[in-house]
């Protein structure tokens, strides 16, 4: 049994989550909007499939990086107004709405690339310290909702943000006409609305929530202790990386696999549509661009799935099943879903796939977290959150790197398969669940 010092902690409003959690809607637009568009924008650049893995890598490596160094920083830091994490919720969402405002009028695929650098580090700023204002600020009973409500804006903000080019298209009528090698006006307004989305969501829940100060003197002279410099906080990240509690060991094992099936899918899933279930044959064919619009609608859907599920059922489905099970039903549900669209050839066909990516997207997005939070030192959770992350990153930094060698070599750029090994992958996920012990 892993000794964790416990303060006490007031039981809080359905509202005063809500509140906390609501700048997730932001940064979720600025992820769903990469993750729903940029394979695209890469093949309209003129990138091969086979490149499209190692133009990913912006994520995962900036993940690897960032989070650790911030989750330290922020447990290191105490702005009287501000707070602890708050601080960095804001100044990466003001980053992060600047490079997406710029994202859409890149001419050249560096420039795309390098764009994504930019937004995916912001974008971990604002992001990793939300995981530990949850284990902050709630009681352990109710971080399974505390996290579920973040779930819930992750997928609300992935509703709007994935079908806004289709949106663009079919209800305001923007005419695309793009040139060959330029990106189309729907994705670019869909963009330019995600960037003031992210910034006011975040800004919201600065304005509307509040954090506990340190503790005691001891913490407070901790806070502001000099030896937080570069040295003093790497070694203290390699020292927790030593001493993970085992339950976090066995949780991360349980992510290295559940990811790279979501990586696929985001890698592969649009230009699949596109190509295998409406017939594109290039993407400067009118049928590509078409294909695209529907495939960021399907993901809009499977998002509004996991809106719905992690609001009503998941967190029923949790306190009779317990965190565990619950988990690897939905994974079980993800797989289920991904394997089966290398079967579709009606394009409607595929929101029967992506309820169940939806269902698992919300046990994802939550299940693993509450699971983790009751395990973790109160005074290093920024820290611990962002080494978790590395089991996220470490695989997609892998597909990056290997992913493509396949596609060519072994796969004949067959964009399906790939989806479908993502399938078989968190197949795997769900069996390594049963591993988890939430008394460890």
């Amino acid at each position: 049994m892993t000794t964790v010092s416990m303060t006490y902690k007031p039981r809080l409003s359905f509202w005063q989550i809500w509140n906390m959690s609501f700048g997730f809607l932001g940064i979720q637009f600025g992820w769903a909007l990469q993750m729903a568009n940029m394979g695209a924008i890469y093949e309209y650049l003129g990138a091969k499939p086979d490149r499209i893995p190692m133009l990913f890598l912006a994520a995962p490596l900036t993940g690897l990086i960032v989070q650790p160094i911030v989750g330290y920083m922020s447990d290191h830091t105490w702005h009287r107004t501000l707070g602890r994490r708050r601080p960095y919720f804001l100044v990466g969402a003001i980053i992060s709405s600047i490079a997406l405002i710029f994202m859409p009028q890149s001419s050249t695929l560096w420039m795309a690339a390098g764009l994504l650098w930019i937004m995916d580090t912001s974008i971990n700023v604002s992001m990793e310290p939300f995981r530990a204002f949850v284990t902050d600020k709630l009681p352990d009973d109710q971080r399974t909702r505390g996290f579920a409500m973040q779930s819930v804006f992750i997928g609300l903000g992935s509703i709007v943000a994935s079908a806004l080019p289709w949106m663009m298209a079919n209800w305001f009528h923007v005419v695309n006409g793009h040139a060959a090698g330029t990106i189309p006006a729907t994705v670019r307004y869909s963009f330019y609305i995600g960037a003031f989305a992210f910034i006011s969501a975040v800004v919201y829940t600065v304005v509307t929530s509040t954090e506990y100060p340190p503790a005691d003197i001891t913490e407070r002279q901790k806070v502001k202790e000099e030896k937080k410099g570069f040295g003093a906080g790497a070694g203290e990240i390699f020292h927790s990386i030593r001493t993970m509690p085992m339950r976090m060991r066995k949780l991360a094992l349980m992510q290295f696999f559940t990811w790279p099936g979501l990586f696929l899918m985001w890698f592969y899933y649009s230009p699949a549509v596109a190509r295998n279930v409406f017939g594109a044959v290039s993407e400067k064919d009118p049928l590509y661009t078409h294909g695209v619009e529907f495939a960021g609608l399907t993901l809009s859907y499977y998002n509004l799935v996991t809106f719905l599920f992690a609001l009503s059922l998941l967190p029923w489905i949790a306190g009779k099943l317990g965190r565990k099970y619950t988990h690897m039903l939905c994974l079980f549900c993800g797989a289920a879903g991904l394997i089966s669209v290398g079967f579709i050839h009606n394009p409607y066909m595929l929101y029967a796939s992506m309820t169940g990516v939806g269902i698992a997207w919300a046990s994802i997005l939550s299940m693993p977290y509450a699971m983790l939070g009751g395990c973790l030192p109160e005074d290093k959770v920024g820290i611990y959150m962002g080494i978790f992350n590395f089991f996220i990153v470490l695989p997609e930094i892998l597909a990056s790197l290997c992913f493509g060698w396949l596609m060519s070599h072994v796969l004949n750029n067959n964009r399906l398969l790939a989806v479908e090994i993502g399938g078989c992958l968190m197949i795997v996920a769900a069996l390594l669940a049963l591993l988890v012990d939430e008394h460890e």
